[in-house]
């Protein structure tokens, strides 16, 4: 009678587990027949639009529920503004992801009072590639080398204070004493490139994704349209052996941990996050389904397709690797700042 009894019970306990949603049930009864957003702040044209829309391609597939995945462009203040929107103002119930710029980590520790968000609120979900920045210039410039841009006025194009265009070519000016002017404005990086391409402006700086994702041939042969100059990152890109690093040529501590702290932002690259107060239990599906997604044989050839790199990094890495920036020491921020900005 008593085996009777708890054999009843275990049956009984067995039964209700079965009953209980699993975790796919649960995303698939919130996303079967929705649409997922994916926001990013820069023209279309750029590889935040590129690798928005190669993720809108396959991360649906991934996702129990098989949303609908599309994009949407919010361009402003170098990025900033579609992050300020995340933070403030985009749903939170798993319907809406940011791809952040990835100056904005380092927008928020030089630019306080412009960025209305903390960036360690947002929940990484995963990047799809990181990389580090290049400072181009067109070679009838006359300027083809650091040690000119020391001596010679450049003008460059910018998106806005919160990207790159500004931000690192600021930096080489302040670091290195560069003579670069930088004209501020521009809608995009792929606008800029055009800028450039029609010599309203002389130079840009961009990721080097960017630059090979859009105009590659600009490169290459000894008579190339254009040059690079200068990049900043932790170590020389693969594809750049022989131009220097900005934290190469800075001279002393503070200086190189001020070059060091804009070279985050190649750590960031092109990824997704959910913004603060979005419901936990989508966390670990939503980081499965991406790292499922960049991983998968068909997205990868796409990526190849569409000329994008991959070095793919996982949610809770970049996490670890925000909280650490956002972290930097104050020296190194005023150092940056001063740098930048002139205070």
């Amino acid at each position: 009678m008593k085996h009777t009894l708890i054999t009843g019970i275990v049956a009984a306990a067995a039964g209700a587990m079965l009953a209980l949603p699993t975790q796919a049930d649960v995303l698939k009864d919130k996303y079967a027949g929705k649409t997922i957003t994916i926001i990013y702040g820069y023209g279309a044209g750029g590889t935040y639009g590129k690798t928005s829309l190669l993720l809108s391609r396959y991360l649906g597939k991934n996702i129990p529920g098989n949303p609908t995945v599309i994009t949407k462009s919010m361009p402003g203040a170098g990025g900033l503004k579609s992050a300020n929107f995340a933070f403030n103002a985009m749903p939170k119930g798993g319907l809406y992801l940011l791809m952040p710029p990835d100056m904005s980590m380092v927008s928020q520790v030089l630019r306080p009072k412009k960025v209305k968000y903390d960036a360690r609120k947002f929940t990484w979900l995963g990047r799809v590639f990181g990389s580090n920045n290049l400072i181009a210039v067109r070679r009838d410039s006359g300027v083809t080398s650091y040690d000119q841009a020391t001596k010679n006025e450049v003008i460059m194009g910018s998106t806005g204070k919160g990207s790159p265009t500004f931000i690192v070519t600021s930096l080489a000016n302040g670091l290195l004493s560069t003579k670069f002017k930088i004209v501020s404005g521009y809608k995009g990086s792929a606008r800029t490139r055009q800028a450039m391409e029609q010599g309203e402006v002389k130079g840009v700086s961009l990721a080097w994704a960017a630059w090979k994702n859009g105009n590659p041939q600009w490169f290459e042969g000894s008579k190339s349209f254009a040059v690079g100059i200068l990049q900043s990152g932790f170590k020389r890109s693969p594809d750049l052996p022989n131009i220097p690093l900005i934290g190469e040529l800075a001279k002393g501590a503070n200086n190189k941990a001020a070059a060091d702290l804009i070279a985050t932002s190649s750590l960031i690259g092109r990824g997704l996050v959910l913004p603060p107060g979005a419901p936990q239990e989508l966390v670990a599906p939503l980081r499965a389904a991406f790292w499922k997604t960049v991983n998968s044989a068909e997205f990868m050839a796409d990526a190849k397709k569409s000329k994008l790199p991959l070095s793919q990094m996982k949610g809770a890495d970049i996490q670890k690797t925000v909280n650490e920036i956002l972290s930097m020491s104050p020296v190194a921020v005023a150092t940056a700042q001063k740098a930048i900005f002139g205070k």
